[in-house]
């Protein structure tokens, strides 16, 4: 991943993140230093919290945590539970279905964003846009999370 161009952010732009955030997973993003990150071959712009991956934009859309950040900041609303058996399929970036999750939040509407975490431990898999409401999500069959970022990925791996 080449960098384009990488910036400090201004407190009104910091305040905005943190805000869209605390709205979509309950969270509150602290640290020192915001930087935005912006790749030359990517769908996405990262911000850096602390020098950490924790917030990216995907399709200009609202900031949203990464896996590194969700793991980081322990989301309390947008999460979408898997079991043991869909981990290794949505640790490797596969969308995900409605068989393997055991709980959803069920404020997720269709088209937001969510994280995905393995019902043992709680850790964030990946980051997905929810195709259907969470009060649908468990189920027998069907996709129901498209996979957007995930552990190991280009994103996930990106050090600063």
């Amino acid at each position: 991943m080449q960098v384009k161009s990488r910036h400090h952010l201004r407190s009104d732009d910091i305040a905005a993140i943190r805000e869209a955030v605390a709205d979509h997973l309950g969270v509150d993003i602290d640290g020192d230093a915001f930087e935005f990150v912006e790749f030359v071959d990517a769908n996405y712009e990262l911000v850096l919290v602390d020098g950490e991956p924790a917030v990216f934009y995907v399709d200009d859309d609202e900031p949203f945590l990464t896996v590194r950040g969700a793991n980081d900041y322990e989301p309390e609303t947008g999460v979408v539970t898997v079991d043991a058996g869909a981990i290794s399929f949505v640790s490797d970036g596969a969308d995900v279905m409605r068989p393997g999750i055991v709980e959803a939040d069920p404020e997720v509407r269709e088209g937001d964003l969510v994280v995905i975490a393995e019902e043992t431990h709680g850790k964030v898999l990946a980051v997905g846009r929810a195709l259907a409401d969470g009060d649908e999500m468990v189920g027998d069959s069907g996709k129901v999370v498209e996979s957007i970022h995930h552990v190991g990925d280009e994103l996930y791996e990106f050090s600063a």
